[in-house]
């Protein structure tokens, strides 16, 4: 009876936003104008239970990596949406070795064509089991997978750009305070015969750039991650809740540093997207169940869509999102809907979809 209340509660309350177009300072449901209402883009089955990473390929599919965290009965697999909204999967992931458990979050296409993704094991072994995967595409099909790094803490998000593989670890320490979190970046031309092992604690040569987190209730770093336009490198700090760019000189070595976005709207920042026409970064917003837009000129954050916690994902409704992906004039929000701060793990399991136009 409560789950009943609870769902005429809230589907009430997007009617009412639909028909007021405003924003509404409505009890347990604040959010933007109605333009921005979520819908289920994909409705995902259980054995597709918790959704994470997304990328575009070429030809306009979402790629969706699935790690299955909430039920490990059922495989971590990478999955298809094509431009209607379909679901196809395209590769069972391997369990690693030593955890029997596969666990892949970020994803990126190479410039090489194949497919990178971060394999963050701290899920179930915290002791530097984290990995870098390359799946292997021929004819947009997967036909093999390649262990290429090993020694991660928590390897998170992946971004390609130019001739490298650049890597979020989103700790380099977990007993340190503040805690330190970093990107690492890997050249395409490095990944042959054996996997590269990386030095602990941050003190292998292939990482970049070094930051730190200083909020206690979520000692979690370095997160989502994406270049714009110009070759600049932005990256989430989760648990600051901030937006970081970093630009590079002509030798490819990083030249600058600033904090583009803290707080505001933002209660913590997860996975984010550039937009390719406009520049405006888009962050999942985890902890707020939201997603923000930045403008990365001015640092002014704008919230397109907030509910309340434990919204069961009804209707559209974020829960707990974690990745964002942008296709046309939408938004796509996968809603990892994990069991942790103050969060209940339930169906439906959904990937959103937020109209930006």
């Amino acid at each position: 009876m409560e789950r009943i209340r609870m769902t005429t509660r809230l589907s009430w309350c997007i009617a009412a936003i639909i028909m007021s177009g405003a924003l509404m300072g409505l009890s347990g449901c604040s959010a933007p104008a109605a333009r921005h209402t979520p819908a289920i883009a994909v409705n995902l089955p259980e054995r597709y239970n918790t959704p994470d990473g997304m990328v575009l390929n070429a030809n306009g599919d979402i790629l969706l990596n699935v790690p299955n965290f909430s039920d490990p009965n059922y495989p971590a697999v990478l999955v298809k949406i094509d431009k209607d909204d379909r679901l196809t999967e395209l590769f069972a992931y391997r369990p690693h070795p030593d955890t029997g458990r596969a666990c892949p979050l970020g994803i990126d296409v190479g410039p090489d064509g194949n497919y990178y993704v971060a394999d963050n094991q701290s899920f179930v072994d915290p002791d530097y089991k984290s990995r870098l995967l390359r799946l292997n595409v021929k004819d947009g099909n997967v036909v093999g997978c390649d262990v290429v790094v090993t020694g991660f803490l928590q390897s998170n998000a992946v971004s390609c750009h130019g001739d490298s593989v650049y890597v979020t670890e989103t700790s380099l320490d977990t007993q340190a305070s503040p805690m330190p979190s970093g990107v690492y970046r890997f050249r395409v031309a490095e990944f042959t015969g054996e996997p590269i092992v990386l030095e602990k604690a941050g003190a292998d040569k292939h990482l970049l750039v070094k930051f730190f987190t200083n909020n206690e209730d979520w000692r979690v770093g370095a997160n989502g991650m994406g270049f714009d336009a110009d070759g600049s490198l932005y990256v989430c700090n989760f648990g600051e809740a901030s937006l970081l760019k970093f630009t590079f000189g002509e030798d490819g070595n990083i030249v600058s540093h600033e904090e583009v976005a803290k707080g505001q709207s933002m209660e913590s920042t997860d996975g984010l997207k550039i937009h390719p026409a406009t520049g405006e970064i888009y962050i999942a917003d985890f902890v707020a169940n939201a997603v923000h837009k930045v403008d990365p000129r001015t640092g002014v954050v704008t919230t397109i869509w907030k509910n309340e916690n434990n919204s069961g994902g009804v209707g559209g409704l974020l829960d707990r999102p974690s990745e964002v992906c942008i296709r046309g004039d939408k938004v796509y929000v996968a809603n990892i809907d994990l069991a942790m701060g103050g969060n209940e793990y339930d169906a439906p399991h959904t990937i959103s979809v937020i109209p930006i136009k």
